[in-house]
């Protein structure tokens, strides 16, 4: 998009109300034009083709078509930032998490009433000026789910590892941890991440998650283990930091301010991280925007632990990683293809110094 022109906003809701409600909140906007709007996804494929708009909003529940097929059908033959806005009950949270995984730059629930939509706008026209800015590719991959043996308590202090892994994403993170943990082994050392979404958004995507990879993927509770094979998601609206006791790693949940305008924070967990594992430690900063994590990236790194980031060319937002990066926190910048492969290496090399 070109620097200083506005960005052009396709809105696509087939409630009237929402469609105007959501075209006067988005005008208030200076460096936002809504160049028009669409009932279902026919007409908004006619519409994106003939206006060219930068973003789409999308509703999920509409006639003719549902939000979820529109959003992967466009995200193969003409992809483009989608910010998907919705009602999100319990089982919506589990349809967000397949709009993000589709392809959706980002997720936001629409008021129970829709005129109190002007409540949503002022953080809906700021996820519009960050999706314009995000690199999305088409999608054509799909994921098999994996059959794992149920879980049970965690192992014996003899097999449980002294290398944690703690990883923080924002917008593009469904994506890029779904690239990451799947291609996980199921003896990966146990993982700690903050994923930034809000509450019923984490566990559905734990529970997703679960289902495709080698490893045990859920969402954290407070005193949950961190062992090998286990991975703990961050629960929305409490931030979560390792504890150490002996030999046991675990976690901590709490509630508290928002760090960066974030809860969960990357940068409470890896400040938690530097202090009780040092360089028992590896970090990863993937997509996403703003600077949340790239100083507690820089901790990690100084107190010993591994550290990567996810490359430009494959964030969503090149913005944490970039924040990260520039303060020197980073000891590799690498595709997301081969973080998963590189966080293998690093616990390798860990394991040999011991």
């Amino acid at each position: 998009m070109a620097t200083g022109r506005k960005v052009r906003v396709l809105i696509v809701d087939d409630s009237a109300v929402v469609r105007q409600l959501l075209t006067r909140e988005l005008a208030r906007d200076s460096a936002i034009e809504v160049v028009g709007a669409a009932p279902d996804p026919y007409i908004a494929r006619d519409k994106i083709l003939a206006l060219q708009p930068d973003v789409l909003t999308l509703d999920v529940e509409m006639p003719r078509m549902d939000g979820i097929t529109f959003l992967r059908k466009l995200m193969v033959h003409h992809p483009m930032p989608v910010i998907v806005v919705s009602s999100l009950t319990p089982t919506g949270a589990k349809t967000a998490i397949e709009a993000l995984e589709a392809g959706a730059v980002d997720v936001m629930c629409k008021p129970g009433s829709s005129y109190s939509i002007e409540n949503l706008s002022p953080e809906l026209c700021s996820k519009i000026r960050a999706a314009a800015r995000a690199h999305v590719r088409a999608t054509s991959t799909s994921i098999t789910p994996v059959h794992k043996p149920e879980s049970g308590s965690a192992p014996a202090m003899s097999v449980t590892t002294d290398k944690v892994i703690a990883i923080g994403a924002s917008t593009g993170g469904v994506q890029a941890l779904t690239e990451v943990l799947t291609r996980y082994p199921s003896t990966a050392p146990g993982t700690v991440i903050v994923q930034h979404m809000p509450p019923k958004f984490t566990r559905s995507f734990a529970d997703r998650l679960n289902t495709v990879c080698k490893v045990e993927v859920r969402e954290a509770q407070d005193g949950d283990s961190v062992y090998p094979g286990r991975v703990l998601i961050a629960p929305g609206d409490f931030h979560m930091m390792l504890r150490r006791s002996g030999a046991r790693y675990y976690v901590e949940i709490k509630d508290g301010p928002d760090v960066h305008h974030q809860k969960p924070s990357v940068e409470v967990l890896f400040n938690s991280v530097a202090k009780v594992a040092g360089a028992n430690a590896i970090g990863a900063i993937l997509t996403g925007m703003g600077a949340d994590g790239a100083k507690g990236l820089l901790t990690m790194r100084q107190a010993g632990a591994r550290t990567v980031a996810q490359d430009e060319a494959t964030c969503a937002v090149f913005g944490m990683p970039a924040e990260a990066i520039k303060l020197g926190a980073a000891e590799k910048v690498c595709p997301i293809q081969v973080i998963s492969e590189t966080l293998m290496n690093f616990t390798a090399e860990l394991a040999a110094k011991n």
